[in-house]
């Protein structure tokens, strides 16, 4: 399984900015609403976030050596999953709501009322929370590598390059 890639989740934000922008600059020519995501929105993310903290604190603390109970491995693999999607979904916020930054600042002085540029702002920060989350509920799920020589009797590799147990 990989990790979550900055590289991708840049590509993904400047990619959603440039959508932005070019659905901004649309919607003002044909004098329809700036398409922002609403205010309670925010409420969604935070729940989201915080499902994702609480599942990734649970592997976590299990990873960490408090292990009254098994781990479910399947828990584990989707609390990874959770935790791309959250950054992935987190960078495709950023850098749309950053793409409509880009087209309505300019304009900040001739505004009398600024509710869209907040709401912006507010969906940046927002989505900067979720791409935060997840890089560190990614972390949570990884296993620490295992400290010593590798145990006596377990495998070996022959010249064939195969493995073969002892």
């Amino acid at each position: 399984m990989k990790t979550i890639r900055p590289l991708w989740l840049a590509v993904i934000a400047f990619v959603s900015g440039a959508a932005g922008w070019v659905a901004t600059v649309l919607t003002n020519r044909a004098s329809l609403p700036t398409p922002v995501l609403p205010l309670s929105s925010l409420i969604t993310m935070g729940i989201i976030v915080l499902m994702t903290l609480v599942f990734g604190f649970r592997v976590r603390r299990w990873r960490n050596g408090n292990r009254d109970r098994v781990l479910n491995p399947i828990l584990a693999a989707r609390t990874w999953v959770l935790a791309q999607a959250c950054a992935y979904a987190g960078a495709l916020l950023v850098g749309w709501h950053l793409g409509i930054l880009v087209d309505q600042l300019p304009t900040v002085a001739l505004r009398s009322n600024l509710t869209v540029i907040w709401l912006a702002l507010a969906m940046v920060a927002g989505g900067l929370v979720m791409v935060a989350v997840g890089f560190i509920v990614e972390r949570f799920c990884r296993i620490p590598p295992e400290d010593g020589p590798p145990p006596e009797g377990g495998r070996k590799r022959t010249s064939t390059g195969e493995e073969e147990y002892a």
